[in-house]
């Protein structure tokens, strides 16, 4: 069965797929290193140097992943548009032709670029000013794939504002499904350590997180409403496009990350104030480490699904 038209797109679905997963889990572990923990964690310099740590391996395997399956994806988008065997695109110059010559082409070797400023600004974190130079080439590593996809494609003012619209998204979704990663060690971390004062670190904490999710929910949901406008167009090519509704699979998911997140922030963080003893701080912790981890796990899937929905044709050409 041929499920949403993959066909031979398998490989390259979870190349891009595992690529978005991991340049969106290093930029979102730089923005919760930079807005949440740091102020947060600032007067407990034990838990801090932790949580420096934590951040900083964090970005390298999530660089390390990007840059690999960033390759990947690269030869096998040069392999489809050849339309050549494996062996014989490589020994020949579509690889030059395509890095060159092409959008895709060129928009990769600017992210090479950053993801090389980024790995120096990570070596050097020692030196405070490096951790917030590292933003900057992490936040364009991932803004920049808004012109690999059909946002790079649509010509036009049109297209200039769906990449706006694109780049945002992206953004917001590394600073909440990235940061998540992060914030799940933490909470891992704390549950191990238990150190004085921790319901209160971790209240302040999940607060801090809540509230750079409800920007970046807020921006997820006007740029993808926008983007939805753009290459969807209708409801009855929602309905009956495969683009239409797989896309209807990713918001659904989205809806359900959205009810824990609410249940964290307004059920399960004020708990650790209100509980008495530590046994039920510690049960209320392990919930929001789990609602956490349920959380990333619907993100991976919605990431998979945008891996997917990039190498279909846009709902719009059916309306």
């Amino acid at each position: 069965m041929d499920w949403f038209g993959v066909g031979g797109n398998g490989p390259l679905i979870v190349a891009r797929a595992i690529h978005f997963a991991a340049t969106a889990i290093t930029a979102g572990s730089l923005i919760f290193g930079a807005v949440v923990a740091r102020p947060a964690l600032g007067s407990d310099e034990a838990e801090a140097r932790l949580c420096r740590v934590q951040t900083l391996m964090v970005a390298w395997i999530g660089l390390a992943i990007a840059v690999a399956s960033g390759v990947l994806w690269f030869l096998l988008q040069a392999a489809a548009m050849s339309g050549l065997p494996s062996g014989e695109f490589m020994e020949s110059s579509v690889l030059s032709t395509v890095l060159n010559q092409t959008q895709f082409g060129q928009v990769t070797e600017i992210r090479i670029a950053l993801a090389i400023m980024l790995a120096a600004c990570l070596a050097c974190q020692r030196y405070p000013t490096a951790n917030w130079f590292a933003l900057a080439p992490a936040l364009g590593l991932t803004a920049a794939i808004a012109w690999t996809g059909h946002a790079g494609s649509t010509l036009g003012e049109m297209g200039n504002l769906h990449l706006i619209a694109d780049g945002l998204h992206l953004l917001a979704a590394a600073a909440w499904i990235g940061g998540l990663v992060s914030l799940v060690l933490l909470l891992v971390t704390v549950q191990r350590t238990q150190v004085v004062a921790w319901a209160s670190l971790v209240q302040m904490t999940v607060k801090r997180f809540s509230t750079l999710g409800i920007i970046s929910v807020a921006t997820l949901f006007v740029t993808g409403t926008l983007n939805a406008w753009i290459l969807v167009g209708s409801f009855h090519a929602l309905a009956v496009t495969e683009y239409g509704r797989l896309l209807m699979f990713k918001i659904v998911a989205f809806a359900v990350m959205l009810v824990l997140a609410a249940l964290n922030r307004l059920w399960l963080t004020p708990r650790l104030a209100l509980s008495s003893g530590n046994a039920q701080r510690l049960d209320v912790l392990r919930q929001l480490t789990r609602n956490s981890a349920i959380e990333i796990a619907l993100g991976f899937t919605i990431f998979v699904i945008v891996g997917l929905l990039g190498t279909l044709h846009p709902a719009i050409h059916f309306s």
